[in-house]
C-alpha cells in the first residue's frame, strides 16, 4: 500500500521539485546580493562624484572671497579669515560627526540594504 510505484515516483518527483526550489532561491539569493552591491556602488559613486563638485564650488567661492576683502583687510588677512572659517568648519564637522554624518549615513546604507 505504501510503496507502490505510484508513491515512489510521487516522492521522486517531489524531491526533484524541492531541489529545483533550493535551487531557484540560491540564484535568487545571488541576484539580491549583486542588485544590493550595484546600489551601494553607484550611490558611493554618486556621492564621489558630488563631492568633487561641491569642493570645486567651495574653491572658487573661497576665492572670489578672499579676493573681494583682499584690497579691505589685505590679501594674507583675507586668505587667513578664509581658513579659520573653514577651520571652525572641520571643528563643528569633528563634534557633530555622529548626527551629521555617521547615523544619517548608516540609515542610509541600511534603507538600500533592507529593500
Amino acid at each position: 500500500m505504501f510503496s507502490s510505484d505510484k508513491n515512489i515516483e510521487t516522492i521522486g518527483q517531489l524531491v526533484k521539485l524541492i531541489k529545483h526550489s533550493i535551487g531557484l532561491q540560491g540564484e535568487y539569493l545571488k541576484l539580491d546580493i549583486m542588485e544590493k552591491t550595484v546600489r551601494i556602488i553607484t550611490a558611493l559613486l554618486l556621492f564621489a562624484i558630488l563631492t568633487l563638485i561641491v569642493i570645486a564650488i567651495l574653491i572658487f567661492l573661497s576665492l572670489s572671497a578672499a579676493l573681494a576683502m583682499g584690497p579691505i583687510l589685505g590679501y594674507p588677512a583675507a586668505f587667513g579669515i578664509i581658513a579659520a572659517v573653514y577651520i571652525i568648519i572641520f571643528i563643528l564637522f569633528l563634534i557633530f560627526r555622529k548626527s551629521w554624518i555617521e547615523r544619517p549615513l548608516i540609515k542610509f546604507i541600511t534603507s538600500l540594504l533592507m529593500e
